[in-house]
């Protein structure tokens, strides 16, 4: 071992200030607050590929009298405009100056906490994917990792900017400020954990730390390197096998969610049937989007598993649900957004009086398409009252026709669409890239190319995004947050443009966009209370993504690009894809229910959240709603593997 500084060499003070030289150049400084002196000898680890060395800090506290101290490690690099990361949590600036969903947010030179606008934030390690902080700055960049806890308590990550210098930083224990999000807009105060050191008291402290270069991709291959480095260390013990988890989630869609009257699937269900005395009633979401969070995306997993199965009675709801959404367009031509019991078809999520999301209404195309092709393999025949094929083929041409005609030259294919006029209302965003899926798995309907040299426009127009490693705009509920869904959506899209050119240019984009995707990905196992839900059944979260810097919580809905990131690996050659996939399939494969009274629901309720951090709720509980698309992408998933 190298770089290790004699105790002598460190001034006995109130309070404690040291440089560590890296070995390979470079200097990390040590704090430790409070009153003092302490002891700091730091012993440094051989390198690895990707440039990290682990770094071992044996602190002692060297005074006669108690003291409440915090351990900080910083690096620091030179930036004019820095860009950041924490996997998870923190994108550069984070929220787009433009975003209407408050939440944190990084801006040079700031000072805004109440509006969550800051030039220096603080956060618990636990609200991050991988306890890792990242920063860019003008001639390369800094990374510090760690793990969730220490012997000091639960971990912090910050960042600061002044005066042309960037710098991030690991607290044991961890502070969060200038505020504290839990969630909602306005924000909460600041919050701090103590340690209070006894005379004579060591601890030793390892994190990790590398240099970084120029391209902010580099991210990709340390974090890959920290997924090797944590995962045996953090089983995945799933409850049941593949085949079995699908027919759980099966039951779910078609006995909770399924409704046909008028043929939908209900976007929530309550674990409780008996609230107020009305089996449930007051607590379902009376309302189904046709993509999303409910409808047709989820009947065509549920129509997959029951031609697989031989369950014509789930085969025929699916059926019924996509055609109640193929039955009545929109006056622009496109899907409407969402169907609500009392009020019948109308927009999306959205404040934009008749806007429709692209997201939404691509996501329903693309899995319609696939629906028909499920069908067509089948052989089914049409049915009654206008249904099936003719239908539906008729609903899938007209949403890829107006599409493609709204596209803009230079391949943006827009973010918020008028229901009625078909005017693009906004364009910000890359809430399109499902559209470039779906346009180019419309093979069957493209006779004359059409539809290929739209989703090959778009694909172009997107890709700076991908490229900028800010992704945003895919779910209607958080605007323009970047979030883990518009990583599937990337992932999915231009792996739909490769499979249909064999380009290595999508190819590229699609390894890029799952690299991206990935650092939504919990790489370790969150340490729960033993008296919490997630702590009691054991839950583990690695294989979890984090839903978005705005709502953190972790979420299933990775499984939606599960096909996608097996084909993704066969095509590079490269396991690692694939391995990601399957442990993310293994994480949901934990808390499902498969007996009435199980979690305390009914078979085949599926929640949406697990709170893995103090947002929302405390962290260990998890939501006691069944969702339509938590069943629904875990059907899909299954189905997808078996199908391999």
């Amino acid at each position: 071992m190298t770089g290790t500084v004699s105790p002598l060499e460190v001034p006995r003070t109130q309070g404690t200030t040291v440089v560590v030289a890296e070995p390979g150049g470079g200097e990390l400084v040590v704090e430790v607050g409070g009153g003092g002196p302490y002891i700091v000898v730091p012993e440094w680890g051989a390198p690895l590929p990707s440039g990290r060395r682990e770094l071992r800090l044996r602190v002692r506290h060297d005074g006669a009298a108690p003291a409440e101290a915090r351990v900080r490690v910083s690096r620091s690099v030179t930036a004019r405009a820095p860009w950041w990361l924490i996997p998870g949590l923190f994108y550069g600036e984070n929220r787009p100056e433009g975003c209407h969903r408050v939440f944190p947010r990084f801006a040079a030179g700031a000072d805004l906490p109440e509006e969550m606008v800051s030039s220096r934030w603080g956060f618990r390690a636990d609200r991050a994917a991988t306890p890792a902080v990242m920063v860019w700055g003008d001639a390369g960049g800094a990374a510090l990792l760690a793990g969730e806890d220490s012997p000091l308590g639960t971990t912090g990550l910050a960042f600061e900017h002044a005066a042309g210098v960037a710098t991030v930083s690991l607290l044991f224990p961890y502070r969060e400020y200038p505020v504290t999000y839990y969630g909602s807009a306005p924000p909460l105060p600041p919050e701090a954990a103590a340690h209070v050191w006894q005379p004579g008291e060591e601890h030793v402290l390892t994190l990790a730390t590398c240099p970084l270069p120029a391209d902010r991709h580099a991210y990709a291959e340390l974090l890959r390197e920290d997924h090797a480095l944590r995962a045996p260390g953090a089983p995945v013990e799933p409850w049941t096998d593949v085949e079995s988890a699908a027919g759980i989630a099966a039951e779910g869609l078609y006995r909770w969610h399924y409704d046909p009257d008028p043929g939908v699937l209900l976007e929530t269900v309550g674990f409780d049937r008996e609230v107020c005395g009305t089996n449930g009633e007051r607590v379902d979401r009376q309302a189904m989007h046709v993509g999303w969070v409910s409808g047709v995306p989820w009947a065509a997993a549920l129509l997959e598993h029951a031609l697989r199965t031989g369950r014509a009675d789930q085969a025929a709801a699916a059926e019924r649900v996509i055609d109640f959404v193929c039955a009545e367009l929109s006056p622009s031509g496109t899907f409407w957004g969402t169907w609500y019991r009392d009020a019948g078809w109308s927009q999306s999520w959205t404040p934009i009086e008749d806007g429709l999301h692209a997201r939404t209404l691509g996501e329903a195309t693309l899995f319609l398409l696939r629906a028909l092709r499920l069908r067509d393999r089948e052989r089914r025949p049409p049915r009654p009252r206008g249904g099936g094929r003719g239908a539906w083929r008729e609903a899938a041409r007209s949403n890829l026709d107006v599409m493609a005609g709204r596209q803009r030259p230079d391949g943006n294919l827009g973010a918020i669409h008028h229901a009625r006029t078909g005017e693009v209302l906004s364009w910000s965003g890359a809430s399109g890239l499902t559209w470039v899926a779906a346009l180019a798995e419309a093979g069957d309907l493209d006779g004359d190319g059409l539809y290929l040299r739209a989703a090959e426009r778009a694909g172009e127009y997107y890709a700076a995004f991908v490229d900028d490693e800010f992704i945003y705009g895919a779910p209607e509920d958080v605007d323009l947050a970047p979030t883990s869904e518009d990583g599937y959506a990337a992932v999915m899209a231009y792996m739909a443009l490769h499979r249909r050119t064999g380009r290595a240019r999508w190819l590229d984009l699609a390894r890029r966009a799952a690299d991206w995707m990935l650092t939504f990905r919990y790489s370790y196992n969150v340490r729960f209370g033993p008296r919490t839900p997630l702590g009691a059944y054991g839950f583990a979260t690695r294989g979890g993504d984090q839903a978005s810097p705005s709502n953190q919580h972790l979420h299933a809905y990775g499984l939606v690009c599960t096909a996608e990131l097996l084909e993704l690996s066969a095509a590079l050659g490269d396991p690692y894809y694939a391995e990601r996939a399957h442990e993310t399939l293994d994480c949901f494969r934990q808390l499902l229910p498969a007996a009435d009274g199980d979690l305390n629901g009914y078979r085949g309720m599926i929640t949406e959240r697990y709170y893995q951090t103090a947002c929302f709720q405390p962290k260990g509980m998890y939501l006691t709603l069944s969702h339509a698309w938590s069943a629904g992408v875990l059907l899909l998933a299954c189905e997808q593997v078996l199908r391999v």
